[in-house]
Parts: C-alpha cells; sequence; structure tokens
C-alpha cells in the first residue's frame, strides 16, 4: 500500500471551506482500496508540458461563479476530446430525429420577453432527436442506457436548443470531468468492447472513484434507462436556466417533457432480447407511430423559483447532480410539443442537425451550473470538427427559419454569395449591413459576480449521497428489487474485485438493505467499508414523482397486441379480441407460422403482418393466442412459439387464451395467473394489458 503522502488523488473533487484537506480521493476510493499500487507517478500535464494542480474543478470566478474561459486546461482538455472522432458523434451517435410543432398554452410573459414563450396559441416548427448515448450509429435501440433528448425550435426570434436527457441529473458535477466520464462509459480502447454498455471495469472503476456520480446510478439503474418506447419518455432540460422579462429581471427555471402516453419500461431480459429481435426496435416503434397518425406528444412543463427560494433548498440547484422535486417547485404545464413528420432523409436531417445549449433566443439566458457552462464552449466546438465548417449552420435542417444575417464570411462550404463592399462592424460605407438592436437584441441577465476565483467546488455541492438515497427510498418494491438487481448484474461484469467491492460501500451510504442487496448477489464474504462521505447525508422525504411504475397510465393507448394465430383458429375470437384492443386504442399485429397468413376454422384466409421466427412476443405490449386443437399440437414442437408464450409469462404481459391457446402455455408449462384470462373475456384481457403482473415476477426470477 501507499504510504498516505503518496495516496492517488483519483477521484477527488475538492469542496469549499476545506472539506478537501483530508482528500475527497481516500473518500471516494473507500479508504486505501483503490490506491494504485507502486512508486511515484508522472505529472499529469496539458500538451505544451505545463503540469496540472486540479484535474477535477474548472477554474470559476468563486465557488458558485461563472466558468472563465481564460481556463485553459478545460480549453485544451474538452478540445482534443470533441475532435477525437470524426464524423460520427463521440456521444448519442445512435438517434431517432422527428419534425414537429411546438404550441404554447399559458404565458411566462410576466417571467420572460422570448416570444415562444408569451404568444399563447403560436405553433412553433422544431426537430428533435431522442438518442442513446454510450453507443454508436450502428448499436442497438435498447441497451441499458440514458436517453438524449434535444429539441430545436425554429422561434420568430432565432432558434433555441433545448438539449437534456430523459433524467434530471447527472453523472458529473463539472465539465472538466466530461472527457474522462465518456472515456470510461465507452469501449474499453485496448480491446473495442463492449459496445453501448456500461457493465464492464472502467465504467465502474471510474464511478467508484466519482462519489457525485452516486445519484445518477440510481437513476441509470432504474427502469428509466430501458424505455419500452420513444414516445413513453420524459425529458429534461437537466440545468438551471433563467428567464429575464421585460424590466430586465431574472427567474431561475428547469424544463421538463411529460409525454401523453405516459411511462413504461421494458423488463431487461426483456430488452436484450428485442435487441437481438429488432434492432430498430425504438426508431421503428416512433416511425410506424407516425405513419399511422398516432402522433406523439409531450406536455411541457417548467419549475420556476427566485434566488430566495433557491437559498432555502436543501441542495444547491447549480449542481448538475441535484433535482428539484415536484413537491418543492410544482410543475406549471405551458405547452405541448407533437411530433408529425418523419425526416425525408435521414442523413440531412438526423446526423446533420446540431444542437448546441448555447442556441438561446431573448428572454432566456444561462445560470452558473459548472457543467452548463462547459457544454457552452464544447457543443460548438464539437458541431465545428463533426461537421466540418464554421458555416453549418447553414446546413437546412440547423438554419433558422426567421431572417438572419451578420458580417461573418467565408469558411468550408460557404452558401451564402453575400454581396457589398464591407464585411465589418461599424462601417459608414454600407447603408443596409447589419447594425447591432440594442432594444431588442439579446441582453444577459444583471448578475453581480464576486469572489476569489480559482479551481474549487462550492461546499454546496459536497452532499453525494442524500438525492440518491431519496430517489431509492421512492420506489416501489418492485423498482427497488429492479435497481438492485440491475446493480448485480452490472457489477457482475466487472472483473475486478476491489471495484465491486468500493461500490458495495457506496451503497451503503445510499440504503444499507441495497448494500446487502448487492453484496449478497455478488457473493462478498463481508460487507465493505463506507467510504467517508464528504457530507452528512440527510432524510429526505421519499418522492412519489420520482415513480416510474407509480406513474404508469392506466392505457393502451400506442401499445401493440400481438394474436398469434395457425390453420384452424377461430375467426370469431380473433376479431372480438382485435376490436377490443384498437377500442382501448391499441395497434394489433397477427402473428402466424407462415408469413402470408393461415387458413381459419371457416375457410378463410387471414393475412399475417408477420412470422412467427421474426414476430416473438418481446415486441409486444399483450399477446392473445388463439389456436385450434390441431393447431396447438403443431405448435407445441416449434420453439419459436414455445418462447413466444413462455417469454410473455416471463415479462409479466397478459396472455388471452382459448381452448388451443391453453394447450400451447401447458405444453411449456406456463401456469395460470390472474393475467392469463380467457380470450372470450375482452374486457379481462385489455384490463390486464393496461400493465405488467408484478405480483408474477417473484414467480419467473430470481431478484437481487
Amino acid at each position: 500500500m501507499m504510504s498516505k503522502d503518496k495516496k492517488s488523488n483519483l477521484g477527488k473533487s475538492k469542496h469549499g471551506k476545506g472539506s478537501a484537506s483530508k482528500g475527497d480521493a481516500e473518500v471516494a476510493a473507500g479508504g486505501e482500496l483503490h490506491q494504485i499500487a507502486g512508486g511515484d507517478h508522472p505529472a499529469l500535464t496539458t500538451n505544451q508540458g505545463v503540469a496540472i494542480s486540479d484535474n477535477q474543478n474548472s477554474l470559476r470566478a468563486h465557488p458558485r461563479g461563472p466558468t472563465l474561459l481564460e481556463d485553459f486546461v478545460l480549453r485544451e482538455k474538452i478540445t482534443h476530446f470533441d475532435h477525437e472522432r470524426i464524423p460520427e458523434r463521440i456521444v448519442h451517435a445512435r438517434g431517432t430525429g422527428v419534425h414537429g410543432f411546438f404550441e404554447l398554452t399559458a404565458s411566462l410573459e410576466q417571467y420572460t420577453t422570448a416570444k415562444i414563450l408569451t404568444e399563447v396559441g403560436e405553433k412553433t416548427p422544431l426537430f428533435t432527436r431522442i438518442s442513446t448515448v454510450a453507443g454508436g450509429s450502428g448499436s442497438i435501440d435498447t441497451p441499458r442506457d440514458v436517453r438524449g433528448f434535444a429539441v430545436k425550435f425554429y422561434t420568430k426570434e432565432g432558434n433555441w436548443d433545448l438539449v437534456g436527457n430523459n433524467i434530471p441529473v447527472f453523472f458529473i458535477q463539472d465539465a472538466i470531468k466530461f472527457p474522462d466520464l465518456v472515456h470510461a462509459v465507452k469501449m474499453e480502447p485496448d480491446r473495442g468492447f463492449p459496445q453501448a454498455a456500461t457493465a464492464h471495469d472502467t465504467f465502474w472503476d471510474y464511478i467508484s472513484l466519482t462519489p457525485e456520480s452516486m445519484h445518477m446510478v440510481m437513476w441509470i439503474m432504474s427502469d428509466r434507462t430501458i424505455p419500452r418506447s420513444l414516445r413513453m419518455i420524459e425529458g429534461f432540460g437537466v440545468h438551471s436556466f433563467r428567464l429575464i422579462n421585460a424590466a430586465g429581471e431574472s427567474t431561475f427555471v428547469k424544463f421538463h417533457w411529460r409525454p401523453k402516453l405516459g411511462l413504461q419500461s421494458t423488463i431487461w431480459d426483456e430488452a436484450v432480447k428485442i435487441a437481438g429481435a429488432d434492432p430498430d426496435f425504438h426508431r421503428r416503434d416512433m416511425f410506424d407511430a407516425i405513419a399511422a397518425g398516432g402522433f406523439p406528444e409531450w406536455e411541457f412543463a417548467v419549475q420556476l423559483f427566485t434566488q430566495e427560494e433557491a437559498n432555502s433548498f436543501p441542495f444547491d440547484h447549480l449542481d448538475p447532480t441535484k433535482l428539484i422535486l415536484e413537491e418543492l417547485v410544482p410543475l406549471k404545464v405551458i405547452g405541448r410539443m407533437v411530433l408529425d413528420r418523419w425526416p425525408r432523409n435521414f442523413f440531412a436531417e438526423t446526423e446533420q442537425v446540431a444542437y448546441c445549449p448555447g442556441n438561446i433566443v431573448p428572454g432566456i439566458d444561462f445560470s452558473n451550473d459548472p457543467l452548463l457552462q462547459g457544454r457552452l464552449f464544447s457543443y460548438i466546438d464539437t458541431q465545428l470538427s463533426r461537421l466540418g465548417s464554421p458555416n453549418f449552420h447553414q446546413i437546412p435542417i440547423n438554419a433558422p427559419k426567421c431572417p438572419f444575417g451578420n458580417l461573418q464570411r467565408d469558411g468550408h462550404m460557404q452558401m451564402a454569395a453575400q454581396e457589398g463592399r464591407v464585411a465589418y462592424e461599424p462601417n459608414s460605407l454600407s447603408q443596409n449591413a447589419p447594425r447591432e438592436t440594442p432594444a431588442k437584441g439579446f441582453h444577459s441577465a444583471a448578475v453581480t459576480e464576486t469572489g476569489v476565483k480559482g479551481r474549487i467546488r462550492a461546499e454546496s455541492f459536497a452532499d453525494h449521497y442524500s438525492q440518491a438515497r431519496q430517489f431509492y427510498l421512492s420506489q416501489t418494491a418492485h423498482e427497488q428489487a429492479h435497481i438492485a438487481s440491475a446493480l448485480v448484474f452490472e457489477l457482475s461484469k466487472v472483473e475486478h474485485v476491489h471495484v465491486r467491492e468500493a461500490m458495495v460501500g457506496h451503497l451503503r451510504h445510499i440504503e444499507e438493505d441495497l448494500a446487502g442487496r448487492v453484496a449478497k448477489g455478488l457473493a462478498l464474504e463481508k460487507m465493505p467499508d463506507a467510504p467517508e462521505a464528504a457530507a452528512p447525508v440527510q432524510e429526505l422525504e421519499p418522492s412519489p414523482a420520482l415513480q416510474l411504475i407509480g406513474k404508469m397510465k392506466d392505457t393502451l393507448e400506442g401499445r401493440v397486441v400481438g394474436v398469434l394465430i395457425a390453420d384452424g383458429s377461430d375467426g370469431s375470437v380473433i376479431k372480438n379480441i382485435k376490436k377490443a384492443a384498437m377500442d382501448a386504442k391499441a395497434v394489433v399485429k397477427i402473428v402466424a407460422p407462415k408469413v402470408g397468413g393461415a387458413k381459419l376454422a371457416d375457410g378463410s384466409m387471414l393475412p399475417a403482418d408477420g412470422q412467427l421466427a421474426g414476430m416473438p412476443s418481446v415486441l409486444f405490449d399483450a399477446v392473445a393466442v388463439i389456436l385450434s386443437e390441431d393447431g396447438a399440437k403443431t405448435l407445441s414442437v416449434e420453439s419459436a412459439a414455445i418462447d413466444f408464450v413462455r417469454d410473455a409469462f416471463g415479462h409479466l404481459k397478459a396472455i388471452a387464451v382459448d381452448k388451443g391457446g391453453t394447450e400451447l402455455l401447458k405444453t411449456a408449462n406456463v401456469e395460470h395467473d390472474a393475467g392469463v384470462v380467457d380470450a372470450n373475456d375482452t374486457d379481462a384481457f385489455v384490463a390486464a394489458a393496461k400493465t405488467r403482473q408484478w405480483d408474477r415476477e417473484k414467480l419467473v426470477r430470481i431478484l437481487a
């Protein structure tokens, strides 16, 4: 082991008031467990050979102040990271983009001059891109991963890009750590795998040394990161922003998207099997919904609060690893987003769209969130690298729909043939060159910033466990079991035992029972010690709003029911099941052993939407199995049919069966329960199909 004066500084995050005097490295590492063996280490330097004193914190005007442009360490590190790969996005490469519109339903004129937030009834065109984070553009749709949620509003006053995620918090508190986070989660550089997965050593080694990530870990191990559909996820702006009114007064705001169809996730085993059955599952689901006229819709809501109110919060709202509960600051619904048009060309639009958090309009401004401050620089730098030109804003999908003009000239792929003699401002030689508009132009919030600049994090950022504990305790018992099981699965893929032990140590701060369940699932011989926390863990009230299962809507709208048939199936039963499901606003797909369909008992031919081998039950939200006695006998030796009903049961789905369907269930050793209903009782089937059969789960799998 290293002597105390030679301990690694990995995972350090300095906080104010000398809280880092003992070194968060020891806290993050769980004592000496994670210290790197060996002698002295070479100095970490810039590319110019300048030794770096602090690789964890950006340079700020004061602990809670804005990040300074003079921070050459931050700029060099992120610039190099942004230019690592071309032309694919480094993160969020796998995306699905759709055109639509935003309609304002309640004015925020009291808080902002932004017309998009004050003109009720106005419909603003937009382009939304939802993406996975870790995988490449050719990866699967259904890994356990955060989903990026980015919206480009083409407003009357210029483009506004709201670039967030389906989770309201993030892994890190400071943008200077973003390259390290992504390097850790990406494919391991010596072997080139795993793709689109966090279940590997480098990710969990980094997380175990980064206590500030523990809240985000609870979210990514929850069912939020294995969504049923992109149409059934929430979206969050993550950071605090500012709204500025006509008097120049500013109010803090957080932005939220809430899906009309409600939240829904998959089961982990189901998500894995969907990846094999249809790697494009989410993209196809979105395409099919729009093609059928089932336009996805979200409510747009805001949380508004003053600096005085923020001062009373038991956390710092500028810390991106924290969220503001709805119980603390209620959500105010002010509009809706409808996605109604698929791109004409995937590359030209979905791939070339460039989102930048720095794209805002008059009446909206930034906060001093240090992660947001870094993103304001990083995103535009990334687009310059990926799209190859400072003129990327001229690509049609990126171009504003309002008039725009300035005196910037030339560059690669300049598509505008600017006229006139002058390309500078001010000038006296042109009567029509663009000019400043002091009255209506963009104005930043008039905020006084004072303090001693330095690389130190605010003391108010030091609490890494309280909201993580609150999130876990807010979940239903089923969701808590899923989080524990996800942690066991992920950490079981980690080769280094000391990393597993360190993570369990962190979990002890979140909830002792959770740590115990994970330790048992990993067969640890003894419970690891919990690392010293940088700040006391607070007991915060649980919030039902943080649940997913508890927030599921009692609906079949937007869901898909699969009906398995074969030769001799009863057409009237199929017709009744189909009608009941469609009346409940579900889509119905017919599955048969052959793609051409099946000949029913009355001699008629019923076309199929897909072949049994290519349309397993993992692609549906509920299933019906309508078979004749001979049909059941034929399918009893077909493994795809056995898997169809066995997986539907194992994934907690409702199953409607007639006499032949019952025989197939017997062959598959599938027991009847409340979610397995008579196909003639369509009301019971629809009621069961609107949810998962959660009580069944303990009978079909071992959970942590």
